[in-house]
């Protein structure tokens, strides 16, 4: 039993009764006699988080992550549902390495991890990759991404919509044309012209979403932009949102990109290093209104575990990417139910439901409703906490967010009726209430 909660952070709290993995009850003083008691203090109560955009490394990059160590991440993020991204070593482009991922997500037992397929093979963007094995497979592969890389051949962009339209699945797609960015190292524009970066035009993002949303119309399949990261691409969508199409078009944005700019690669830290680039503070305002509006559907971490070598070097020779599933939270709390921009429910909206819908996870998502799965987070919406990239779950360290003070900060996570984190720790084989 939940003990004084305030779900999405409104009226006053509550007692939530789970039992056999399901809200049973919710009101004053439900039972006495639960297995599980957590007195909560009046903290908001929210669906549990799904990230759409994980990487977990594993096969392959287990010096950078595992399986393990990003579930456990994850819940220590308040995550119960996580898309574990195809390009690992051997890619995830057949229905071996799809299903190895999935059962080992069952092993560890933490969240619910949904391998993402490969859209070409070996993401060589030649050919499709085995996409129909892949979702008939025990793994039921429902999202396919070549992330890391674009599918830059709109003619198999085409296909894979079509052929994913057939079961329900969706391609999500890492935007950017490859011919106007070689050698890109950071965001085109005076900052990167002043510290002699080959720069990443906005434009690269920009027109590819735009051929893919029409492509979508066309074929009626389902797409999924990955990491806006520009103000064009937020207006771009406004626009097409606005008018009657078919298909379905949804779309992410990260915590860093609604938080940090181009200015911090003053230091050449790779730490900062990403892909798409940080952009400018104009982007980012822009971001944030379009996530507030519903332009971009949802928050994804792209969580991107580095080892040290590949960090801890020239800027140039760095790994794009950083961490994401234990700041997530945070970073949202101060850039957008801080400001007004988003309240409890607006957070539960992009960080829970609406990821859940694009990706097809019917337990995830849920209200905070008797008779729903107990997949839950329990949030303390005043705490506030300093990021230690060497305190974090994950094998890597590379957190964009080191030495910073953030707000919001995630007490308990519940996944199927069972704690897997609470007060900061792991709980691997957490209560049953």
């Amino acid at each position: 039993m939940l003990r004084e909660v305030r779900p999405y952070g409104t009226g006053e709290p509550v007692d939530l009764l789970i039992e056999n993995g399901v809200v049973a009850a919710i009101g004053q003083h439900t039972g006495t006699d639960a297995d599980e008691i957590v007195h909560a203090g009046g903290a908001v109560l929210l669906p549990g988080f799904v990230d759409p955009h994980t990487h977990l490394r594993e096969p392959g990059r287990e010096d950078a992550e595992t399986v393990e160590t990003g579930s456990a991440a994850a819940a220590l993020g308040g995550y119960t549902a996580v898309l574990a991204m195809a390009n690992t070593d051997p890619v995830a482009d057949n229905a071996v390495v799809v299903e190895h991922v999935r059962r080992r997500g069952r092993e560890v037992g933490l969240v619910d991890v949904r391998p993402v397929g490969a859209v070409t093979a070996g993401l060589g963007g030649q050919r499709l990759a085995e996409i129909g094995a892949m979702a008939r497979s025990r793994a039921e592969v429902r999202v396919f991404s070549d992330d890391g890389h674009c599918v830059d051949d709109p003619l198999l962009m085409r296909r894979a919509l079509e052929y994913t339209r057939a079961f329900g699945g969706v391609v999500a797609q890492h935007a950017q044309d490859p011919r106007l960015t070689p050698g890109s190292q950071a965001h085109e524009g005076p900052n990167a012209a002043r510290l002699g970066l080959a720069g990443w035009p906005a434009a690269a993002e920009e027109s590819v979403v735009a051929r893919d949303c029409m492509l979508a119309e066309h074929t009626g399949g389902a797409l999924h932009v990955c990491h806006v990261s520009s103000a064009g691409t937020a207006e771009f969508l406004r626009w097409w949102r606005s008018r009657a199409t078919g298909g379905s078009v949804s779309a992410e944005v990260t915590p860093h990109h609604l938080l940090l700019t181009d200015e911090l690669l003053e230091t050449y830290d790779p730490r900062y290093k990403v892909n798409p680039p940080l952009r400018t503070d104009e982007d980012v305002r822009a971001l944030r209104t379009a996530l507030a509006e519903g332009v971009v559907d949802c928050v994804a971490t792209d969580h991107a575990p580095h080892a040290d070598q590949d960090k801890d070097c020239e800027w140039s020779a760095a790994r794009p990417g950083m961490l994401g599933l234990q700041t997530a939270l945070s970073v949202l709390v101060r850039t957008m139910v801080r400001p007004g921009l988003l309240d409890w429910r607006g957070v539960a909206r992009v960080l829970s439901e609406a990821p859940a819908r694009i990706a097809g996870l019917s337990e995830q998502g849920r209200p905070v409703a008797v008779g729903e799965p107990a997949n839950l987070t329990l949030v303390d919406p005043d705490a506030e906490w300093t990021v230690r990239g060497a305190e974090l779950a994950s094998t890597s360290v590379n957190t964009p967010f080191e030495g910073m003070v953030l707000p919001g900060r995630v007490l308990a996570t519940i996944s199927a009726g069972r704690i897997t984190a609470r007060d900061g720790k792991v709980e691997p084989a957490g209560g049953r209430f």
